[in-house]
């Protein structure tokens, strides 16, 4: 690992570290302590035990509002370091989590690690592999058997097969949506610092334009992982009855 590798992969961990360290000045932290207390009670092999153990291992405890990350971690055997938490959000984009902060962490990982673009695709390809996760919650998972549950994650092989129909269509928009959106947006960016009011004016609506067109593609991935995750609850109630 060369030292440009070493400083991009310290630079993500702190931003972590730092990010955490924020969240958790502003937040109540009795109430997360005292989850983890109660997942250390649970029986060993399940998922809230082998949360609870890693999170002592590791000397952390439950981030506030994002419980379920430390979840997907365990769940999806991604270890708490910077690469890895790239690779996660990798994972959760090709399983449907089409959020601002997988985009943005992604995006940012990508920029500093670009050593491993190879492996967060492979990452991408296996979340699309794998069965919706994004609303699964510490409450309604943590007695189950871990490993059971890693067993149940492959989608049967022929949900994996692609078809071109309307919501692939849609989704190949909304990502055209944002690559124009952004390509107009960083293209105007330099014109609107300019002192020429012609020039103020020219790139003033492309750029409005172009930012109308990032968030409308951001807002149809967000309900197009909204119905994915409906499809997915509503295929889980008929399973299990």
């Amino acid at each position: 690992m060369t030292i440009l590798q070493k400083i991009a992969r310290k630079i993500i961990k702190l931003s972590f570290d730092l990010s955490v360290s924020i969240i958790e000045l502003f937040s109540k932290m009795e109430p997360y302590k005292k989850k983890v207390s109660e997942l250390r009670k649970l029986e060993d092999g399940t998922l809230g035990k082998e949360i609870a153990k890693y999170l002592d291992y590791n000397n952390l405890n439950l981030v506030p509002q994002y419980e379920s990350h430390d979840l997907k971690h365990i769940l999806l055997n991604y270890q708490m370091t910077a690469e890895d938490e790239i690779r996660m959000q990798a994972f959760m984009i090709g399983n449907g989590n089409y959020s601002i902060p997988s985009f943005a962490i992604l995006t940012f990982g990508a920029i500093l690690l670009p050593d491993l673009w190879a492996t967060f695709y492979s990452d991408f390809q296996k979340g699309k592999k794998t069965i919706g996760i994004s609303e699964w919650t510490i409450e309604k998972y943590a007695t189950r058997n871990l490993i059971e549950l890693r067993a149940e994650l492959l989608k049967p092989e022929l949900e994996q097969k692609t078809t071109f129909d309307l919501k692939r269509i849609t989704q190949i928009g909304a990502y055209a949506s944002i690559a124009a959106g952004t390509f107009g947006m960083i293209f105007c960016l330099p014109f609107l610092f300019s002192s020429n009011i012609a020039d103020l004016i020219g790139a003033g609506f492309p750029f409005v334009g172009g930012a109308i067109l990032f968030i409308g593609g951001l807002f149809t991935l967000s309900n197009l992982s909204r119905s994915n995750q409906n499809q997915q609850e509503t295929k889980r109630i008929i399973h299990f009855g």
